[in-house]
């Protein structure tokens, strides 16, 4: 991006709420949170990645996805296939009938590693994995549904439909994904131990950085011509139609975007929490991602990094002392920010605080706008005398 257009694509505001972020994940919460607490905001943020596509997807496309849930699984089962494998080594599993395969596939009375599962061998294959599959899967939806005219309330069913359906193929089929246990007992990347408090520092600022690769692609999205097109979609989609653009090819693109950051959040998580299992896969974790992005406001990308974290310690806080209320408390949250808050936390902000922040900028950038001519003119005046 050449620097002479870098406004074009960063706002005054976007840099200010980029900074901020960037100063809360990777200074302020690891000098203030011990290792554990810190680890736990990591796995937050491996929802936030699904959130930020959303905000494309759904806050400028208008395709709301209920299912993204299957992005976020197929992502974290990718990785979590390359390290079981690694810890099934034939020394590490020699007391099992056929050693050298993973546990559970063994107590299912399998004796030979998969086809499926001989790629993920190679830790190569798999990177790449995790973010093809995803996209894959999501061109082939977008293809069957956007090129036919599916929208709607009716695409947000469909999708809610594969997430079940996924779940039910990933519990049935125990002897290939270990079932509804998940995938688990996971040790070492590539011969490091991944449960060391090192290990899960490394993995929380990897978390970080690929976030923050995220949030720059999507802003270089929202900024851009497609960015455009997909607002004027949202609000006049045959409009745009008859102007000769090809609606389905921008909505099958946005929505392969947003598998693809969801897959990258379930990789996150499965290396940061050490296993993968189909409850992440489903209808109510699909559902409680786009609550994420509706609290933190569906057109805001960094509103959509902080609407994940403060949920989710909602739901850990309230969660630990009422468990059994906590989808109660989730469907209230969802309603009050539809009714009281449609722009989420990032409306409330650009109504009540932004106003405040852009004066005393102003008035910081006039000042040292002051300052640098009167040091021109010092230098002048010394030049000529």
């Amino acid at each position: 991006m050449p620097f002479n257009n870098f406004k074009e694509y960063m706002t005054r505001q976007d840099i200010l709420a980029f900074a901020v972020l960037a100063l809360l994940l990777l200074l302020v919460l690891p000098l203030s949170l011990d290792i554990m607490r810190l680890s736990q905001i990591g796995k937050y943020l491996s929802y936030a990645f699904v959130a930020v596509g959303l905000v494309l997807c759904w806050g400028y496309g208008g395709i709301l996805s209920l299912g993204q849930g299957v992005f976020y699984g197929l992502g974290g089962y990718a990785l979590a296939m390359y390290l079981k494998l690694e810890a099934s080594s034939p020394e590490n599993t020699s007391i099992q009938t056929t050693p050298g395969i993973p546990d559970f596939m063994d107590w299912n009375r399998i004796t030979e590693l998969p086809w499926f599962w001989e790629p993920f061998n190679s830790l190569i294959f798999t990177l790449i994995a995790v973010v093809v599959v995803p996209s894959i899967v999501a061109y082939l939806v977008g293809v069957a549904m956007f090129k036919r005219r599916v929208g709607g309330v009716y695409f947000a069913i469909i999708t809610q439909s594969i997430a079940a359906i996924l779940t039910i193929l990933i519990i049935g089929q125990q002897g290939f994904t270990g079932g509804v246990n998940g995938i688990t007992d996971l040790r070492t990347l590539n011969g490091w131990d991944i449960h060391t408090d090192f290990a899960r520092y490394v993995f929380y600022f990897a978390c970080v950085v690929l976030l923050f690769t995220c949030l720059f692609i999507a802003q270089f999205i929202r900024k851009s011509k497609t960015g455009r097109i997909l607002v004027a979609m949202r609000g006049q989609e045959d409009r745009v139609r008859f102007s000769g653009y090809d609606i389905a090819n921008f909505k099958i693109f946005v929505f392969m975007v947003g598998a693809a950051f969801a897959g990258i959040g379930g990789a996150m998580f499965t290396i940061q929490e050490g296993f993968m299992s189909p409850s992440f896969v489903g209808v109510v974790p699909s559902i409680e991602m786009v609550i994420f992005c509706a609290v933190g406001g569906r057109l805001s990308l960094v509103g959509a990094v902080y609407g994940a974290l403060l949920v989710n310690v909602a739901k850990t806080t309230f969660g630990e002392t009422f468990p059994e209320l906590w989808l109660f408390a989730m469907g209230l949250i969802f309603i009050g920010v539809v009714l009281g808050l449609p722009d989420g936390v990032a409306g409330l902000y650009n109504r009540w605080l932004a106003p405040h922040v852009d004066r005393l900028m102003d008035r910081l950038l006039g000042k040292e706008k002051n300052i640098e001519e009167m040091n021109l003119e010092t230098t002048a005046q010394g030049a000529s005398s």
